[in-house]
């Protein structure tokens, strides 16, 4: 039996006064995190939340995320976290999907409360000050869950439109944070994390909250990143530990005015590829090396990296402990040594499965091995180097957004005939979202009127940019849309760019 919120218990037992969570000029000592996740805890209990109950949590990087986040889940709740960016239909799908009858919304969030009200769900809001639960009852019990029993819903699309919601379990998420905590990080109680990665999301998550708190060291939060303001922070929580996604590397070696860091001694990087060009300007302005890894939300996420001491430019590293990866092929058999194949995960840190979605799940792992869409080499030395991604997601500043779920959107409006989603490379966000439409017939539809339609149904990270006119997309000879032609098409026609 076990319960990842057990953590947080454990290390208030052994570091009560030690800072856990600082956000601005809010700082809880470990003794506060834990009394006040113990009050959330007896909140869920009261409105009678039973083990199992999914409660879906809608908050930026503010205090408030951490104390909810393990207070639910010392209830036996599972939690549902939400980008606090998400339209209503987006909020809509995860509450209805996963069954979640309550959604703890941050005050500024726009999308919860539609989204709620259509999904029948209770809407309950979190302002600054995280007073609207104080009246409950603090419960400091801790209700044991299976270790193979859902602790996270995450919900990510894939390549396959709908958002599937991926089960991470308590030893899934308690194994990766404990992993990357004392072997990837080294992180110890005088340890500072910054932590500005969305902790709606697992690299946030385990990297950040859950391996500072299974290490009794801090975490500072950023709501939202800005490479000046970070420094800033870094400054003056005296932060040892920086996680980011490339562009936050990009931006901050783009600051002009760059300040000393001493007291950083590590940075990783995942969410997506980082260039060689931005590792090497971010190390030679801060004088502190960045350790690249490769991970994805259906594995809680951490499936390999470089170790200090022992890493290689451009590679995400070779597996972690317990951790097996393969490249295989179409068929599912292992490629000969140096070709470039699909990468194939195996071990404690993949999902239980997609939440009622067998056949997904099925056709995901349909040999035991997680199929992660993902292409690479493998060097004599077992360090893997991505090639190139096999599935048609696109990484907009360290964002998923998938190109289905935006092209179900554009076919919605009536006179867009057909609509296909592309990435394009982007000097600062990594990639470019573009939407290539075909009007319908003789109507006319500007750019901007295609932006703004998106815009106000999807999350601003995932609505395109960019929007391309075509008279026909082109096709193979069964009817698929062919998008590595596109581009080649596109440039012998007009272009309305923003």
């Amino acid at each position: 039996m076990a319960n990842l919120a057990r953590i947080l218990v454990e290390a208030a037992g052994s570091y009560p006064d030690r800072p856990a969570v600082r956000q601005d000029d809010v700082v809880l000592t470990y003794r506060e995190f834990d009394r006040r996740s113990s009050r959330v805890a007896g909140w869920a209990r009261q409105r009678g939340q039973r083990p199992g109950d999914r409660v879906g949590v809608l908050l930026p990087n503010v205090a408030q995320f951490p104390i909810l986040y393990y207070g639910l889940l010392r209830a036996g709740v599972v939690v549902v976290p939400m980008n606090p960016l998400l339209k209503a239909r987006e909020v809509n799908h995860c509450l209805t999907d996963s069954g979640a009858q309550t959604i703890l919304a941050w005050h500024a969030a726009e999308g919860a409360r539609d989204g709620a009200a259509a999904a029948g769900a209770d809407y309950i809001v979190i302002g600054p000050d995280g007073s609207e639960l104080d009246d409950a009852e603090p419960d400091s019990a801790i209700t044991e869950r299976g270790m193979h029993e859902t602790a996270v819903i995450l919900y990510t699309s894939g390549t396959t439109g709908t958002p599937k919601g991926a089960e991470l379990t308590h030893a899934n998420l308690n194994r990766n944070a404990e992993l990357s905590a004392r072997q990837l990080l080294g992180l110890g109680t005088d340890d500072v994390v910054m932590g500005c990665l969305p902790l709606f999301h697992t690299f946030g998550q385990t990297c950040a909250l859950n391996a500072a708190t299974i290490s009794g060291a801090s975490i500072t939060l950023l709501p939202r990143f800005d490479p000046q303001r970070a420094l800033e922070v870094i400054q003056r929580d005296r932060v040892t530990v920086f996680a980011g996604v490339p562009t936050m590397y990009t931006a901050l070696a783009a600051v002009p005015d760059k300040t000393a860091v001493p007291t950083l001694r590590l940075c990783i990087s995942g969410g997506a590829a980082l260039p060689v060009e931005v590792l090497r300007n971010f190390e030679a302005a801060y004088n502190c090396q960045i350790l690249e890894g490769y991970g994805l939300s259906e594995t809680s996420p951490v499936v390999s990296f470089n170790r200090s001491g022992h890493r290689k430019v451009g590679s995400i590293g070779s597996p972690i402990d317990g951790v097996s990866m393969r490249l295989v092929d179409d068929s599912g058999a292992d490629v000969a040594n140096g070709d470039v194949g699909e990468i194939a995960v195996r071990g404690h840190n993949v999902m239980a499965g997609y939440w009622h979605q067998p056949e997904a799940t099925a056709a995901a792992m349909a040999d035991g091995w997680l199929r992660t869409g993902d292409l690479a080499r493998m060097d004599a030395d077992g360090f893997f180097f991505i090639v190139d991604r096999k599935k048609d997601m696109i990484i907009r500043g360290g964002f998923n957004v998938y190109p289905r779920e935006i092209e179900e959107v554009l076919y919605e409006h009536p006179k867009i005939l057909e609509a296909a989603v592309i990435g394009i490379p982007h000097p600062t966000h990594g990639e470019e979202v573009v939407a290539v439409v075909v009007v319908d017939g003789a109507a006319t539809i500007t750019a901007d009127e295609v932006r703004a339609y998106v815009k106000a149904r999807v999350a601003p990270y995932k609505y395109p940019r960019q929007v391309w006119f075509l008279d026909a997309l082109p096709k193979g000879p069964t009817g698929k849309v062919l998008k590595r032609r596109i581009a080649v098409l596109q440039s012998a026609q007009a272009s309305t760019t923003t």
